[in-house]
């Protein structure tokens, strides 16, 4: 059997894959199993944030593992405290609860509301308000907090206790909160799955209005957003917006599967011995790779984000065959005439991978990608549009 065989034997059918083998990559370009080269515009869908291969990135991972490769959270390790510190210090929280993805953060940060506002106002008080089109994960409490009916048909019954907003509709969310006992507002800067729609300054306002009148707590899912993808360190930052919890994951790990809910003031302390826990959440080769990943996003490489970002939206707003560019930083999203599938299987054929969201293709490349390589993969996606 050769590999596409073989995977299609033995590994469960829950990914519609393209056919091509990834064999290697360095830096923006990734080879296939068919000896191409192909341009990277999805990086692992926002994972591999220095793209692959990156030195820095590597030496801290390999220096963790001749040490040792992990410890329970029974004891000390000192690359967890050290990448708690710089999360810390860097958004002005209290706390960091270490998980293993974006969904296992996203139900700490549940958890923690859920606990907060029964201590504090009373056991009923346990509904989260999510958003119309939001994605938050696929455990069963995190799909029930996407506010997306097509992710929820076939797992019924799923959990209780959500509430869904539409975004733009401040009445709504309002009345969401005053009839319902609710501990908090969870949200996405940019709603990845849901098209790559921002949710702009007025909603994020409307939030926050809401959210101190009920006195409810703020989650941001800072997901796929975070870690400088945004053009700031994380995209709520854009909205001047200061969440009693931010939940992030994919690229901080920078290839290694690592989330966390860094915590504010307000929660800092829900959380006790027993409360929650997780056994490789926080694992300290994971760790060293993200204290060097979060050490090197810094203001110039926020800036060549911005840059990037810019470059790409002039390129494709207004190209022939492409529509509704929307985004933020770079994660960015457009639609054109064809099927974004058969449109992202055209990229293929042409050397660039891309991946969709509904109906939009979505961007997430490396952060540092060369600008010539970026060049030519908007070139090229403008020349698949205009056909």
């Amino acid at each position: 059997m050769d590999i596409f065989e073989r995977d299609r034997r033995y590994v469960a059918h829950t990914y519609n894959r393209f056919p091509l083998e990834i064999v290697s990559g360095k830096g923006s370009l990734m080879r296939g199993g068919d000896g191409r080269d192909y341009i990277d515009m999805g990086s692992g869908i926002a994972v591999n944030i220095f793209g692959l291969g990156d030195e820095a990135w590597k030496t801290a991972v390999t220096r963790q593992l001749d040490k040792f490769q992990h410890c329970s959270n029974l004891y000390y390790a000192a690359p967890v405290a050290q990448l708690a510190q710089m999360l810390c210090e860097r958004t002005g929280m209290e706390r960091v609860f270490f998980a293993n993805s974006g969904a296992e953060a996203n139900e700490c940060a549940i958890k923690v509301a859920r606990k907060w506002a029964a201590e504090r106002k009373g056991a009923s008080y346990c509904n989260i308000i999510t958003l119309q089109r939001s994605f938050h994960g696929r455990t069963l409490a995190t799909l029930a907090a996407t506010g997306q009916e097509s992710f929820h048909k076939d797992y019924q019954p799923l959990p209780e206790g959500f509430l869904y907003a539409e975004v733009g509709d401040e009445a709504g969310l309002e009345a969401l909160a005053r009839e319902h006992p609710c501990a908090a507002i969870l949200f996405e800067c940019v709603q990845g799955e849901g098209g790559v729609m921002p949710i702009g300054q007025a909603w994020a306002d409307a939030m926050r209005k809401v959210a101190e009148k009920y006195d409810l707590l703020l989650l941001a899912d800072e997901v796929q957003l975070g870690n400088g993808r945004s053009g700031r360190l994380y995209g709520y930052m854009e909205y001047g917006l200061q969440p009693d919890v931010v939940t992030t994951a994919k690229g901080l790990g920078g290839g290694l599967p690592l989330g966390a809910a860094i915590l504010g003031k307000r929660v800092a302390d829900v959380l006790q011995p027993g409360s929650h826990g997780s056994t490789f959440g926080g694992n300290p080769t994971c760790c060293a790779g993200a204290v060097s990943i979060l050490s090197r996003v810094d203001e110039d490489l926020l800036r060549g984000v911005r840059e990037r970002s810019d470059y790409i939206v002039r390129e494709l707003r207004g190209a022939k065959g492409i529509k509704n560019v929307s985004g933020m930083g770079l994660m960015l999203g457009f639609e054109t005439e064809k099927p974004a599938r058969e449109f992202a299987e055209r990229a293929l054929a042409r050397g660039v991978l891309v991946t969709t969201a509904k109906q939009k293709i979505r961007l997430l490349p490396a952060l540092n990608i060369p600008m010539d390589l970026l060049e030519k993969a908007v070139q090229i996606l403008k020349d698949c549009a205009a056909e």
